[in-house]
């Protein structure tokens, strides 16, 4: 199994060989065409994306600047926003849904060490993917942490750090991030409301 392969297995491996150098290189290459885009260049982003990432869908935004180490090991669904300075460590496994939002700021770490120092010292290192399903929204400077899967139509609130599962449709904060209530009908209802008294200022 070569370093490649132990990398998205989970496995401790070293950053080194041909075959992960040139897809960081070409990760790199495609960044800087992205992150340089003037703004009447705009309507290239998506060719750029599209070659950088394992899956990109369609009305998709991530503002730059955007950072990830590969980029082909991200997969993004539809109607997919990201705010500025977005980092997305990609060692391993990213799996984003549709219609998920990201504040300022967040980050994604697929990345992990040992703990023993001398084992970290030798620069091995391993990831565990990242999954984040349907409708969820995290605010800014969000980190979510390895292995980390957060549920459909949660809201993470900004400055939180993942470090383990969050179900659906929840509202969790803080260091380390923890649940705070349920997203109930009570909360559409309310959102509902607000969104016709809008419709009706708007006529």
């Amino acid at each position: 199994m070569n370093q490649k392969k132990r990398m998205l297995s989970g496995k401790l491996y070293k950053v080194e060989g041909k075959e992960l150098y040139e897809a960081h290189k070409k990760a790199k290459d495609l960044l800087d065409d992205f992150n340089s885009l003037r703004y009447e260049a705009w309507h290239k982003h998506k060719y750029i994306l599209d070659e950088l990432l394992g899956g990109y869908g369609e009305r998709n935004m991530i503002v730059p600047p955007f950072r990830c180490d590969y980029g082909e090991n991200i997969y993004i669904g539809n109607d997919f926003f990201a705010n500025y300075d977005c980092i997305m460590l990609d060692v391993n496994t990213i799996s984003i849904g549709d219609r998920v939002m990201f504040g300022p700021r967040v980050s994604l770490l697929t990345a992990a060490h040992p703990i023993d120092k001398v084992i970290r010292a030798e620069l091995l290192e391993y990831g565990l993917a990242i999954t984040i399903g349907d409708d969820a929204w995290l605010g800014g400077n969000v980190t979510v942490n390895p292995g980390v899967m957060i549920g459909e139509g949660s809201i993470i609130g900004s400055g939180s750090v993942v470090t383990k599962s969050i179900p659906p449709n929840v509202i969790a904060a803080g260091n380390p991030c923890k649940i705070i209530r349920e997203i109930t009908d009570k909360d559409k209802a309310y959102w509902q409301k607000l969104k016709a008294e809008y419709l009706a200022a708007s006529e």
